[in-house]
């Protein structure tokens, strides 16, 4: 038997039981109508599942192939394509002869369903025999009234020519005469389909012939004639001139379908800036047209592979204005690719107007409030954030915008804003004015103490001059009354504070004029009853209802016990203090303003200790004020130039740091582009590994590769290499079994191909040898392999699908059952291991985004290091290998040899799961024999990421140990 066999109509059915073969004759033999259309799909079903009943073909041929109803015949033309039509000689059976003359009635039925469905039936047919008395009457389907029949006249006829051309040896000739009278675009397509793939020059002659009447095409013939011009193109370029305006003319089709194709076609035929602008343009008309977000993300992806085509990288810079259009689109992951793709492409000349549109998108989130509207918030900021590093020009626009966001409740947002004023603020003094400004004006609106604690930074570091009052001034608005433990004991005590005789005070004229209202009520306030008369209620009749005390935002962080951003106050005002004793030469001012500043900072210690705030100040903390209120009155030389001088450096040399990781990166990333040099050799399709997409070469070669490849992140040069796949075959019996099996696995992106090879080592023909797989973990079999016979040392392969729901490991195990003359074998299999790291590739995200997550997930598992590796830097490079896993802590502070390292690291599955790992290991500088030791975290949101990943840790140490 020949190891490839016909892939049949699919049908899912559950666990059959074996229906004797003598009631199922019965049931054909003397049922009505519905017992016959029961009993015909339980043997189709058991006929799938691999039983064999001979005897029925003739029962069906003489009591159910004569019934005229419909649903029969379909569920027939399954059976007769599954059912076996030779003998064990190869020779087809005398039977078929009567089939095959059914076949020919149903060819010249008045019914147009029956005719066009058992047209549909003959193309899977693969035995030349039966189909040869029927030619006759396929041809004369193809002058049939309906266009059912013609168009799978047509397709039947392509499928033969292309399997048995003796049969119908003038095929090309008799479709070309018959698209030529045909006006039915389905059938138009189906012919033109055949003329393209069995005799292109035909089919060219016809395009050139109605060129012109291209556009009014349905859609289904504009595909296949993009198609056509494709592969014509491809492999005659001097055609392309013929050929690229009818491509022109199908970008304005009414169809998306065939718009995409050509706007892909016209790219690969033509680099010319008018060809990039005509696609560019239409791929993103589709993209904001389109409502499946599938398929935006789809045609951004051609957009973003457009980009990186240096030629056509500069012709697509002109069209950022209309890329930002699809940022009406409310899918953020649509949103974050658009906003990525735009900010490769602006340029100095368009930069302004791009900023622009920003604006406007941050104006329209202020009052939305949606799932995604703060992941959206804060892809703008960044965005806005990177084009003013990018373009300093625009830095003074986008502040004022992006200052409003330090009130927003967004916390994300507004730390993202602060950390481009940070880093504006350090890059660009000019600026540094305008920023304050901003800064200070919206420092009571903010809501969060992160991010109060940050702005005080920003400020105590980069105000000068006159400012350092008014930024003090703020601050004592925003902290309240000092001292504050008199101020807390007094608003205990019900007496009137600073704070409520300042709120009365400017709250007067309203209160009066309300009072002249209510002068006449009393206690007692009148309200009318459901029936129209007046209920009165006083102050007795009402229960008290207690009133949450409003604070200033600074005193409501301490007195919830946050007394880190005290010591950061404290910080701050010690350098303002400092700042202002170097420009104010009266001494009398420099103390006022310091004993000012000692006075915050000792009531913010007192109030600590008090009791009143729901958590009492840390030691830490309070070091740290005392440091800050030595400093002022002792003013040493050493101390006065960390808070002065030292910070600003530090920051320096961070977003340094930044910048040079930033552009290491860029340099990664361009260096691992292609580029095809003019001595570089031909490439063979059939003798290549397989390369990256590129622009202009065959895409329907690639996408096969793809398709060959599974899944998506997949390097086609692995699939293709012969070595990789070795490195995969897993044996499953002995050398000295009398069936030896082995299995390649190929693991997709939703499920697992496994290819088994099975070798029949004896001299006897093995009957109805069947795979059978059973799975543990989250794996499921999607369908029970079929069995096979074998003859004498032959030999077949036998693929399975199985489903994959979760990244976990898992394993399948089985066996080989066989029958031979004598008796039923069977031969158990060794285990398949189905390892998690084909699920898992290396990813990055920012440390907040890190933080974030680590925070959320509550699956953690610890693993202790136990390995054979004297080095820190070796063990780090050896677990990110096998786990597949990406360090996010950066090179430089990782260098050098201190003794211990502790390294974030990050990795995302195909199905779209975080695993998060924390690594802290060290080993004793003075013993270089001595191994590393330590533990590495792991968090993941699923119990079995975080198992698997751990188990996978523990197997490479134990290896390593073994090797060592």
């Amino acid at each position: 038997m020949t190891s490839q066999v016909p892939c049949y109509t699919i049908i899912n059915s559950p666990d059959l039981e074996v229906t004797n073969e003598m009631q199922l004759k019965r049931d054909l033999e003397k049922g009505d109508t519905n017992v016959k259309i029961e009993t015909l799909k339980r043997v189709i079903k058991l006929l799938l599942n691999g039983e064999r009943y001979p005897g029925l073909i003739m029962t069906i041929i003489r009591f159910v192939l004569p019934v005229q109803n419909h649903t029969i015949k379909k569920l027939l033309l399954i059976f007769w394509e599954i059912v076996p039509k030779t003998s064990a000689d190869g020779k087809l059976l005398q039977e078929m002869i009567l089939v095959c003359d059914a076949y020919r009635k149903d060819l010249q039925h008045p019914n147009e369903f029956l005719r066009g469905s058992t047209l549909r039936f003959l193309c899977k047919l693969k035995e030349p025999e039966l189909l040869e008395p029927l030619m006759p009457a396929i041809r004369a389907c193809l002058d049939h009234r309906h266009s059912y029949v013609r168009r799978n006249a047509v397709l039947a006829i392509f499928t033969i020519y292309k399997n048995f051309d003796w049969l119908v040896p003038d095929g090309p000739e008799l479709i070309a005469s018959f698209l030529d009278t045909q006006q039915d675009m389905s059938c138009k397509r189906n012919a033109f389909l055949m003329l393209l793939h069995a005799d292109q020059e035909r089919a060219l002659n016809y395009l050139a012939s109605c060129i012109d009447q291209v556009h009014t095409f349905g859609d289904i013939l504009q595909l296949v004639i993009v198609e056509l011009i494709y592969k014509v193109c491809h492999a005659n370029p001097a055609e392309r001139s013929r050929f690229i305006r009818c491509i022109y003319n199908l970008l304005n089709s009414s169809s998306n379908a065939v718009r995409y194709e050509s706007a892909g076609t016209l790219i690969t035929l033509s680099l010319a800036p008018t060809a990039i602008k005509a696609a560019a343009s239409c791929y993103i008309e589709l993209v904001v047209k389109e409502s499946d977000n599938n398929v935006k993300l789809i045609v951004l992806d051609r957009l973003v592979a457009m980009k990186e085509h240096e030629g056509m990288e500069k012709v697509m810079q002109d069209l950022v204005m209309d890329v930002l259009r699809v940022l009406a689109a409310p899918d953020i992951e649509v949103r974050r690719k658009t906003l990525a793709l735009a900010l490769d492409l602006v340029y100095s000349r368009n930069i302004g107007e791009m900023v622009l549109v920003l604006k406007k998108e941050v104006a329209k989130t202020h009052n939305v409030e949606h799932e995604d509207t703060g992941k959206y918030r804060q892809l703008l900021v960044r965005t806005l954030h990177t084009c003013s590093i990018k373009f300093p020009d625009v830095a003074a626009n986008v502040i004022p915008v992006l200052v409003e966001f330090l009130s927003d409740t967004n916390e994300l947002a507004a730390a993202d804003v602060l950390i481009f004023i940070r880093e504006a603020i350090q890059k660009f003094p000019a600026l540094r004015a305008l920023i304050i400004e901003h800064l200070i004006e919206a420092f009571p609106q903010i809501k969060s103490s992160k991010i109060h604690r940050a702005a005080v930074w920003i400020l105590g570091e980069y105000v000068e001059g006159s400012q350092i009052l008014e930024v003090i001034a703020v601050i004592q608005q925003t902290l309240g009354e000092v001292p504050m433990v008199e101020a807390e004991q007094r608003r205990l005590a019900g007496d009137q504070t600073e704070e409520q005789k300042q709120q009365q005070g400017s709250a007067g004229g309203n209160a009066a004029g309300s009072a002249a209202e209510g002068s006449g009520s009393g206690n007692a306030s009148n309200k009318v009853t459901s029936d129209g008369t007046y209920a009165t209620q006083s102050a007795y009749s009402l229960a008290p209802v207690a009133k949450a005390e409003k604070r200033p935002p600074l005193r409501q962080y301490l007195m919830d016990g946050d007394f880190f951003i005290g010591a950061a106050l404290s910080a701050t005002l010690t350098k303002l203090a400092l700042r202002y004793a170097e420009l104010e030469t009266e001494a009398r001012a420099q103390n006022r303003l310091t004993t000012q500043v000692m006075l915050i900072m000792s009531s913010i210690l007192h109030l600590g200790k008090s009791g009143f705030p729901s958590k009492p100040i840390t030691n830490d903390d309070t070091d740290r004020i005392f440091v800050c209120l030595r400093t002022l009155s002792e003013r040493t030389p050493e101390a006065i130039s960390v808070f002065t001088l030292y910070c600003r450096e530090a920051l320096g040399k961070m977003l340094d740091a930044q910048h040079d990781e930033d552009q290491r990166m860029l340099k990664e990333k361009q260096k691992a582009t292609a580029k095809v040099q003019p001595d570089d050799p031909v490439l063979f399709a059939q003798l290549s590994n397989g390369r990256d997409n590129q622009l202009g070469e065959n895409v329907f070669e690639s996408s096969l590769n793809q398709a060959l490849a599974g899944s998506k992140n997949a390097q086609l040069s692995d699939v293709a290499s012969p070595n990789s796949k070795l490195n995969k075959v897993t044996q499953l019996t002995g050398f000295s079994d009398p069936v030896y099996a082995e299995a390649y696995v190929n693991v997709n992106q939703y499920d697992i191909v496994l290819d088994v090879l099975i070798v029949n080592q004896t001299n006897d023909t093995l009957q109805n040898c069947t795979l059978e797989l059973a799975t543990l973990g989250d794996l499921k079999l999607v369908e029970r392999p079929h069995p096979v016979v074998l003859a004498p040392h032959d030999f077949c392969n036998i693929k399975a699908n199985v489903k994959v729901s979760s990244t976990e490991n898992g394993i399948i195990f089985g066996n080989i059952v066989y029958e031979t003359a004598l008796n039923t074998n069977v031969v158990v299999l060794n285990t398949i291991h189905i390892d998690i790291m084909d699920y898992i590739i290396p990813a990055s995200c920012t440390d907040t985004e890190f933080r974030q997550m680590w925070q959320d997930f509550e699956w953690e598992n610890k693993v202790t290091v136990n390995t054979s590796f004297t080095d820190l830097h070796e063990y780090l490079k050896h677990l990110l290998k096998s786990t597949n896993m990406k360090c996010l802590t950066p090179e430089k502070a990782l260098s050098g040899q201190c003794g211990f390292m502790a390294a974030n690291m990050y990795a995302k599955s195909i199905f779209g799961e975080n695993a998060l790992a924390n690594l802290s290991i060290e080993k004793p500088v003075d013993d270089p024999d001595s191994k590393v030791t330590g533990h590495i975290r792991i968090r993941a949101k699923s119990q079995g990421m975080a198992l698997s990943l751990g188990d996978k840790i523990s197997s490479s140490q134990k290896q390593s140990v073994q090797a060592a």
